[in-house]
């Protein structure tokens, strides 16, 4: 179920009035009633099959099947087409028949749930379908929204109810809702709102999920209404005992209306053509005979050959959400292949465009290190990297976290001296967030927070002493070392992307008004009093030796605010909070109006830590030459710390190029800089956009090969990046990142990373990849060719959207390298030689035609010709598909080159294709004129002639059989026992049908379809018949045993060299590859962020005019954070080269000389 569905008819603006559905009704909305199914008993035929001709394949062998029906064309009974078409498009009517059950189902469900109207002054039962635009409607804890609708008042203090997102978005954590002041009043009275008779005049239906613009007429005044007071239908309330609400938008107006025309062919139709007179004609008779052999050939690409793809893309799947070694038995998630079209692609992937947040990183935030007043405290360690201070003692504080550890004890000394700045700074993380508490027993505190941000500052103020208890829309109360103390809050200035940062106002105890603020420092700072000039340099530095670390950094500061200038203040945001024209824009002036003038207090950082086995997994899929690009919204320094750490970015690279002009100009010279000095001035012939070959590119020249062997990275930021996307600029940034081995873009918003995927996209033929976790990266994800979701700590948007999900990205890994390669491998392997037996098995007929005077006759019998691709040559093709393996999992990853042909497309293009079409043609050949010349002049036993056709069809039939089922042993490289079954038992089978078919009894029983009686026995009892198949498949088969077996000795591929290692050290265990980390020593790197989505301080103080606070805690959601921009200096950091010691992923590999011997070793050999 979605949200608002769009209208049948253009609707401008939508008019509601509570309780009259005499007046909703003029306006002819949708009613409540939704249908998701597509069919019905009388209509699902027709309108089924018109789908299902839809698809090219289908409609094509439908052509086919009508031909077919035409005698003067087709020498071949219609049912060697239609019983393939037919099975077909059963299994897929079935398939899709069972779908609409369920959807019939669900429908009637949802549709007859119950819900309490308001109707002529009294609460009534009715189904879900009978409610409409403009009823009142009550809700229970735990019920489903009915539909959407404006909520009135709930059982919870001001107006809050909770809700639960995750049929609409997958979010299972509670988000909250407020209703109006003027409608909370209304309470659970039946009688007022029976009376209650507002009329909202809102947006039309939209698919906008997070928005909704109205205002509510009452009473002579009129009320804002936005997206936080509205229930969409779908959610679920929680938490709270009931609700009411306002039907604003109802049911579905998807109108489903399709034209079926259908051609109805009689029996008797073709005898209306005078098909003697026109036969007469020499060009008719032409134009006849060519349909008849377009019939004839059509089994060259057979429907099966649909079918098949489908089963094995379907079975690739399932072998991706049974791998055990990709479940993460933490949070008990498997992988999940969302789709099955894209297996194949898994194995050519040359760009995965990343996240870092949540990502490479676990998106758990520790509260490490912080700045008060010029002094640092935090973690201290020793030259080995041993703490030199033991974890704080926190048992002083009855309500600490007991999972927060800290090891600087001198800051709880401060805090127990009572130093007023560092008390200061812990009052404001506890006061400026938008996090919600939930007290489930005395003293057990959890905080839903809004990115784990805010939860790292908050728990750290609440283990400091600093406890926040309880909130309202009017107060904050606060346990401060132990002492209740109760704030008024007056406003929020909310976080979103343009301010990147958040305040507070309150009033304290004493009756002082407090500006609290924390935010990005490049914000921040330039919003201080000038007197704080000196405190921000001691900051910045202290800025800067955080981000050494990689740690994630806010600025904290506050302002006394004068009473007079606050009440004038106050004024403007109410005027502005009741616009309904560029209210975001006017609340946004008079938020930077008041943060103005602001006292630095100091900073925090915070440690978002690698996941397991990420810079193992980047330096494997490095080696595999797949381009990693690092797209995320933190700043600068943030990503370039988490780029050394995963070892993407290293010290003795060649240059570290830094993109951060702010004009189009700046950007230009830049890039045309950093070109400049990887390829040498004047050298720019490798651009991206020549139109060459991918195996030409790589080849051609040595300078570019030197570009690959010298290690380059780029690094821009998103207010650079915003310039390099224009298109006078697209080129050159395209082709100095890809000259470059490391890519990170900075301080992107969810766009940015949209469009630098498709850039990749249009100016390279390469399959990228997308991979993230958050809502933010859902564009990214749906612009590749490849999404994939990790189901994280940031919501289920990333994979919900996604094509493959799982829970770690270290599982990138096998995903690529293990699952992909192997589907390429195996699709690519399946084609060839679908194709190769198929020109074999039907160009038969075309030699035939030479000497038939190309009537059109077929060699084969019709039955063998329907059975063919269904039944005697499926099965072996399909366990091929679904089991063969080249390599073995281990040497797939011990061995990341062997991911290299899929990207060059070397196992099935043109060429491969070509090769296979010849080797089906040249077998062919052999199988139709080396029985014809046997049996030219051969005598059966008895003396008596044997070329008669029936006999000449059934020898190469039984030849070609054979030949295709001993190529497929030749092709398979892994036996299984169902390999074994499959291709022994389709020989067993065609036997078991061929003498069936020439048998007494099936022609007692179908005489006019079986007529040729004991054509088998007679022939294959006959020793010449078995010499003639024998010879026929030596001849067909040897030349390729010998062709492979030249080719592995004389030009062994890469894969050869490694299947002959696996078979060497086969009975030795398998060896992994050992890497050890280089160390990096430098530190000049910086972090700052301040990832945090849109909050909720608008909701959370819309209630301050209600007249009883009361405190209360609640459940809050969490969300997806989003990730701000920031400004940086250009610059070209250089490094040093040390070849001898690291590689190029950065990693010593010690094993990699001894491995390269053993290779040659057994090449010589």
């Amino acid at each position: 179920l979605t949200k608002r569905n769009f209208s049948s008819t253009v609707e401008e603006e939508r008019h509601v009035r509570a309780n009259d559905r005499d007046y909703n009704e003029r306006f002819s909305y949708a009613d409540n009633h939704i249908k998701t199914a597509k069919y019905n008993v009388f209509t699902f035929l027709p309108i089924n099959l018109f789908e299902q001709f839809q698809r090219f394949a289908n409609a094509y062998f439908l052509v086919l099947l009508i031909l077919q029906l035409i005698p003067e064309i087709s020498s071949l009974s219609w049912f060697t087409t239609i019983v393939p078409l037919v099975l077909v498009l059963a299994i897929t009517a079935v398939k899709d028949a069972t779908d609409d059950y369920f959807r019939h189902k669900s429908d009637q469900q949802v549709n007859t749930r119950q819900s309490q109207v308001l109707i002529k002054g009294k609460l009534q039962n009715e189904k879900w379908m009978n409610v409409r635009v403009g009823d009142i409607i009550k809700l229970e804890n735990n019920q489903f929204v009915a539909a959407d609708l404006l909520l009135l008042s709930s059982s919870e203090p001001y107006g809050l109810c909770y809700i639960e997102t995750a049929e609409l978005d997958g979010e299972t954590n509670l988000k909250v809702r407020q209703a109006l002041t003027v409608t909370s009043d209304l309470g659970d009275d039946v009688a007022k709102l029976a009376d209650f008779n507002g009329e909202v005049i809102c947006e039309p239906p939209n698919n906008k999920l997070d928005k909704f613009t109205g205002t509510l007429f009452w009473k002579d005044n009129k009320y804002p209404l936005d997206n936080e007071k509205m229930l969409l239908r779908g959610c679920v309330l929680r938490n709270t005992e009931w609700c009411f609400g306002l039907v604003i938008f109802a049911g579905t107006s998807l109108q489903y209306s399709r034209l079926v025309e259908w051609l109805i062919l009689g029996s008797n139709f073709w005898e209306y053509l005078q098909w003697k007179e026109l036969t007469i004609s020499a060009v008719f008779s032409g134009f006849l005979t060519f349909w008849s052999y377009v019939i004839i050939l059509n089994t060259v690409v057979p429907i099966s050959l649909y079918v098949s793809v489908e089963v094995l893309r379907l079975g690739h799947s399932y072998f991706i959400n049974w791998d055990r070694r990709m479940y993460y038995s933490r949070k008990a998630t498997p992988a999940e292949a969302r789709t099955t079209t894209l297996n194949e692609e898994l194995g050519q992937v040359e760009f995965i465009f990343s996240d870092k947040t949540g990502t490479l990183t676990q998106n758990i935030m520790v509260f490490n290190k912080c700045s008060i007043n010029g002094k640092t405290y935090g973690d201290v360690y020793d030259e080995f990297g041993h703490k030199k201070t033991p974890c704080v003692d926190f048992s002083f504080n009855p309500l600490m976290d007991r999972k927060f550890r800290f090891h600087d004890s001198s800051l709880v000394e401060a805090i127990k001296l009572e130093e007023p700045l560092v008390q200061e700074f812990f009052r404001l993380l506890a006061l400026c967030h938008t996090i919600m508490p939930e007290e489930r027993n005395e003293g057990e505190l959890v905080y839903q927070a809004q990115s784990p941000d805010e939860g790292a500052l908050v728990t750290a103020a609440r283990n400091f002493g600093f406890v926040f208890r309880s909130r309202t829309p009017e107060t904050i109360t606060l346990y401060e070392m132990g002492q209740a103390v109760t704030y008024q809050l007056l406003a929020i200035l909310d976080f979103n992307n343009v301010r990147k940062r958040m305040s507070v106002i309150v009033r304290n105890p004493k009756g002082q008004l407090k500006l609290y603020s924390k935010g990005a420092d490049t914000i921040l700072f330039d919003r201080l009093d000038p007197s704080n000039e000196e405190l921000m340099f001691t900051t910045s530095e202290h800025l800067n030796e955080f981000a050494g670390e990689g740690l994630r950094t806010l600025a904290l500061a506050y302002k006394d605010l004068d009473e007079d200038v606050f009440d004038e203040w106050m004024k403007k945001l109410l005027f502005a909070s009741t616009a309904l024209e560029n209210r975001e824009e006017k609340l946004g002036a008079l938020y930077e109006e008041i943060e103005q003038g602001m006292m630095l207090l100091g900073a925090t950082a915070i440690e978002d830590k690698l996941q397991e086995g990420v810079p193992e997994t980047i330096a494997c899929l490095t080696l595999a030459n797949i381009k990693i690009w690092v797209l995320t919204g933190d700043k600068l320094e943030t990503a370039m710390n988490i780029g050394y750490s995963c070892n993407m970015l290293r010290d003795d690279m060649n240059e570290v190029f830094i993109i951060s002009g702010h004009t189009m100009v700046e950007v230009r010279q830049e890039l045309r800089m950093a070109k400049e000095r990887i390829m040498g001035p004047g050298k720019d012939k490798f651009s991206s956009g020549l139109d060459m070959e991918k195996t030409e590119l790589y080849s051609s020249d040595s300078v570019f090969e030197e570009t690959i062997i010298a290690e380059y990275a780029l690094i821009i930021n998103g207010h650079s990046l915003a310039h390099a996307l224009e298109a006078d600029l697209e080129q050159i940034l395209v082709d100095v990142a890809c000259l470059c081995k490391t890519v990170i873009c900075c301080r992107v918003t969810p766009l940015q990373k949209a469009l630098v995927v498709e850039l990749i996209k249009r100016h390279k033929r390469a399959v990228t990849l997308a991979i993230g976790d958050g809502a933010n990266d859902v564009s990214m994800i749906k612009t590749a060719h490849i999404g994939v979701g990790i189901s994280g700590q940031e919501g289920m948007q990333a994979v919900l959207a996604s094509d493959y999900s799982f829970a770690q990205f270290r599982y990138l890994q096998r995903l690529l390298l293990v699952h992909g390669r192997w589907s390429y491998h195996r699709m690519c392997n399946f084609l060839c030689y679908f194709f190769y037996k198929n020109f074999a098995f039907t160009l038969v007929h075309f030699w035939y035609g030479f000497l038939c005077g190309f009537s059109a006759q077929t060699v084969y019998d019709q039955w063998f010709i329907t059975l063919f691709n269904i039944v005697y040559t499926s099965l072996p093709v399909l366990a091929m598909g679904l089991f063969d393996q080249d390599v073995n999992e281990q040497y797939s990853l011990r061995y990341p080159n062997l991911y290299r042909p899929g990207q060059l497309n070397q196992l099935f293009n043109k060429r491969k294709f070509f090769t296979c079409t010849l080797q089906g043609v040249c077998t062919s050949f052999i199988l139709f004129f080396i029985p014809y010349g046997a049996f030219m002049s051969a005598v059966r036993d008895d003396g008596a002639h044997i070329s008669d056709q029936q006999a000449f069809a059934v020898t190469i039939a039984t030849s070609l059989v054979i030949v295709v089922s001993a190529q497929i042993g030749l092709d398979t490289n892994y036996w299984t026992a169902v390999n074994h079954f499959f291709i022994w038992g389709s020989l067993a089978v065609y036997f078991a049908i061929l003498f069936a078919m020439h048998s007494d009894g099936i022609f007692t029983i179908f005489p006019n379809q079986f007529p040729f009686i004991g054509t088998a026995r007679n022939s294959l009892n006959q020793k010449i018949v078995w010499l003639v198949i024998l010879l026929t498949t030596v001849v067909c088969i040897m030349p390729m045993v010998a062709v492979r077996f030249i080719k592995a000795d004389l030009y062994p591929t890469h894969t050869d060299k490694v299947r002959l290692l696996q078979q060497a050290s086969r009975r030795q265990g398998p060896q992994e590859q050992n890497f050890r980390r280089v160390r990096r020593t430098s530190s000049r790197r910086s972090a700052y962020a301040f990832a945090h989505q849109q909050g909720y301080g608008e909701l959370i103080t819309s209630g301050k005019n209600m007249k009883i606070p009361t405190a209360s805690t609640s459940t809050y959601p969490l969300s997806s954070p989003a990730r701000g921009n920031s400004v940086v200096k250009n610059s070209v950091v250089s490094g040093t080269t040390d070849a001898a010691e690291t590689n190029s992923t950065g990693f010593r590999r010690e094993s990699d000389q001894n491995q390269e011997v053993t290779v040659e070793d057994l090449e010589a050999r």
